[in-house]
């Protein structure tokens, strides 16, 4: 028998814009599903920078989604909306929000949720749809990475790099990997880069070309002069995808380079999306990634987990840059 729905549940709000102190525990409803909605009791959720620039002021939820921080989950289902019919009250599942996650339920679209990956725990778990979903849409259906090909990932220790360099190995891809300390550089050594720059010791266009190499795609969420950068170590017909700006919101390049490469310049953003298209990623991820989870080609890296009380403290800990994969907060 299931456990009952409590009417009230412990949520994290951003009381006010700013520093990771403005995040509180309060008492909120538990939300109703609509038709097309599970109710998951959250038992993990995964911290992503997205969640820093929302507590920030600076990333709004889209209209209509929770004002919660929290944009991927894991956990039971509790409760089915109308209409579904592929799950039942029990079922462990993730899945992607467009907000909400800091919390014990959450009600989410049926066509964004996705079943645990065997062999996989549920705080991993809960470290892969934003990750996984952002992955896949930049790197195979914007950067159209193929077997073969070689990707240059930035910030190659983040949640996204560590993933990006399994995902592009297990694909097929040379990878190489920038990240900010030689421990961080050897995490992606031992993940599948080919080759691991530190950046702030070396200059990333000289070692790439010293070693013969040049990108035909490249993952980037610096930005700023790291596109001008990037433009010079890419090879004819590739494929730049943007999705971040950590080091500037806008970029100077040379034109005529873009024009004698006949580079793709693209990028993209996930949360505002409609479900159908979410649910539309969900299904190539089942169909592609899962199965390479299941066979060990690919895994979260966990730097750290902290309860959901400590929702401040897990943001500090993503905001120093220290960490190496994904920070989880453990919700039940």
């Amino acid at each position: 028998m299931a456990d009952p729905i409590p009417t009230t549940m412990t949520a994290i709000e951003i009381t006010t814009p700013g520093g990771p102190e403005v995040l509180k525990p309060v008492d909120r409803p538990t939300p109703e599903p609509a038709e097309g909605e599970i109710l998951i009791r959250i038992e993990a959720a995964g911290v992503n920078r997205p969640d820093l620039l929302q507590r920030q002021g600076n990333y709004p939820p889209p209209p209509g989604a929770s004002d919660l921080p929290g944009l991927e989950i894991a956990g039971t289902i509790a409760a089915l909306g109308p209409g579904i019919t592929g799950w039942k009250v029990g079922d462990k599942l993730c899945a992607l929000l467009a907000g909400g996650g800091y919390a014990e339920y959450a009600a989410v679209p049926e066509l964004q949720c996705l079943p645990i990956p065997e062999g996989l725990t549920l705080v991993e778990a809960a470290a892969l749809p934003e990750t996984l979903f952002t992955c896949w849409t930049n790197l195979v259906d914007g950067g159209h990475l193929k077997a073969g090909e070689t990707v240059l990932v930035h910030g190659g220790a983040s949640g996204i790099g560590t993933t990006a360099i399994q995902l592009a190995k297990a694909l097929g891809a040379t990878v190489i990997a920038t990240a900010g300390t030689a421990e961080k550089c050897e995490a992606c050594r031992k993940l599948g880069a080919d080759l691991a720059i530190d950046y702030k010791t070396e200059d990333f266009v000289k070692v790439i070309k010293s070693a013969g190499m040049q990108a035909d795609v490249v993952l980037d969420m610096v930005g700023g002069d790291y596109i001008r950068r990037d433009i010079e170590i890419m090879n004819v017909g590739g494929r730049h995808v943007s999705i971040a700006s950590l080091g500037g919101a806008e970029a100077t390049f040379p034109i005529f380079r873009l024009m004698q490469k006949r580079l793709t310049l693209t990028g993209s953003t996930l949360r505002a999306r409609s479900p159908k298209e979410k649910g539309a990623i969900a299904a190539r991820l089942l169909e592609t990634v899962w199965p390479m989870i299941a066979a060990g080609k690919l895994k979260p890296e966990i730097h750290a987990t902290f309860p959901l009380a400590r929702a401040g403290d897990a943001h500090r800990a993503l905001e120093t840059g220290d960490h190496i994969g994904k920070i989880v907060l453990i919700v039940v």
